[in-house]
């Protein structure tokens, strides 16, 4: 039997030098010794904040933008090292920010996934990419002075642009939807529009939407301490329950865009040391009716719970910015659906859709993982429908699960073989 252990990259953090599995719970499971020998019974996945921090949790490509509800990638690298081999393929019919694709990439894993959501499908997709890192850095500069200059900063201006002819140094006049004009203050949407409209110019586009995009969230008309659900609009000075202090909302973009080229470019790059030429294919489709998938060894997944997050509306900035098709009608538990009995038994229904139609592409003995705060306990009734045998059920204590958001819940995760 082959170990993915023996595959993968050797631990890296000081901790995972000196710490040894533990099992029976006593001490925190480390990903990178897990292989297909280590029983369920053994892992402990129950990791605090000192145990595994916030920089382990969001390594490389996986704080390329910020994003609500996914699992933590050490969570994920159990199953895939527990499960499958180098060259096997995952599927994951919700990849949502991608965690399951750059994991599997990782560890020499090919793997597909599917999204309804077009902002994921393209945040999933340049997370996993391979990239010419010289060429990036070129374009990330360049694509910087031509924005300070079609915006009217009048920054490096002794520098060269790769497109001096085009880009003239004048200000931009939006010509955007009224949400943006709502939820941006002038200068900083001249700001967004200027590095848009350059995009298209360089080679790395679907990069420097992401970057556009993460600029844009943190440079909305908000309070600095309520980026991911804010109602309406922060036009005045307020007390900032993040700094202890009163701040102002953000007037500009060109801060944020500088500074998420440089980190995203720094994360790339330290995946581009990481990462394998396992295949990765991002699909945007509907788990319910998606055909063009081939046979896979495993499924594994965190499926949108019902009545949470809308995902479209979480990102409604990159939407409205980069033109993006909306399909927020066919998203599964959206939050604006509620909890209501009706709305429960409409998820039920779609999932167990989903979970027909990709196990029907799972290999025989192929295994599904699913990763689920149950509260409602539905997840034993969809998997049951299935043709499916259980292995296991896990449960785990979760107190962070991605970024600085703190609040403890309980997750469950499901462990089948298809018969």
């Amino acid at each position: 039997m082959t170990s993915i252990a023996a595959a993968a990259p050797s631990p890296t953090t000081a901790e995972e030098k000196r710490v040894p599995l533990y099992a029976n719970g006593s001490r925190p499971t480390l990903s990178a010794q897990v292989n297909k020998e280590t029983p369920l019974e053994a892992l402990s996945l129950n990791w605090t904040e000192k145990e595994l921090p916030e920089r382990e949790r969001t390594k490389h490509v996986h704080r390329l933008h910020p994003y609500l509800g996914k699992y933590i990638p050490q969570l994920v690298e159990v199953f895939l090292r527990k499960f499958l081999s180098p060259k096997d393929t995952v599927l994951d019919p919700f990849c949502g920010s991608g965690t399951t694709l750059v994991q599997a990439n990782e560890l020499g894993i090919h793997s597909i996934g599917c999204d309804i959501s077009a902002f994921n499908v393209l945040l999933s997709s340049v997370k996993a990419a391979k990239y010419d890192v010289p060429t990036l850095k070129r374009e990330t500069a360049d694509i910087l002075r031509n924005t300070a200059r079609l915006a009217g900063r009048h920054e490096d201006e002794t520098q060269d642009s790769l497109f001096p002819e085009t880009c003239p140094r004048t200000s931009v006049e939006p010509k955007c939807s009224d949400y943006l004009k709502r939820w941006f203050a002038p200068q900083a949407l001249a700001e967004l529009v200027a590095f848009r409209s350059l995009i298209d110019r360089y080679e790395n586009q679907d990069f420097l939407k992401v970057v556009l995009s993460r600029a844009a969230r943190s440079a909305r008309l908000t309070t600095h301490f309520d980026l991911d659900f804010p109602k309406e609009p922060t036009t005045q000075p307020y007390y900032c329950y993040k700094h202890s202090r009163t701040c102002a909302p953000t007037k500009t973009a060109f801060k944020f865009l500088s500074r998420y080229c440089a980190d995203g470019l720094r994360r790339v790059e330290q995946f581009s040391y990481l990462r394998t030429n396992a295949a990765v294919r991002c699909l945007h489709a509907d788990s319910r009716l998606v055909h063009d998938l081939p046979d896979v060894d495993a499924i594994i997944t965190s499926p949108p719970y019902v009545g949470l997050i809308d995902y479209h509306e979480q990102h409604r900035y990159a939407y409205e910015l980069l033109g993006l098709d909306d399909n927020r009608d066919e998203e599964i538990g959206a939050a604006v659906k509620g909890q209501s009995r009706t709305a429960k038994d409409a998820y039920c229904a779609d999932m167990t859709s989903v979970f027909q139609n990709v196990v029907s592409k799972l290999r025989p003995g192929g295994v599904v993982v699913v990763v689920a705060a149950d509260r409602h306990s539905l997840y034993p009734g969809i998997l049951n429908s299935l043709d499916l045998a259980t292995e296991a059920t896990l449960k785990r204590h979760v107190n962070r699960r991605t970024g600085r958001r703190s609040g403890e819940f309980y997750e469950s995760i499901f462990i089948s073989r298809k018969r």
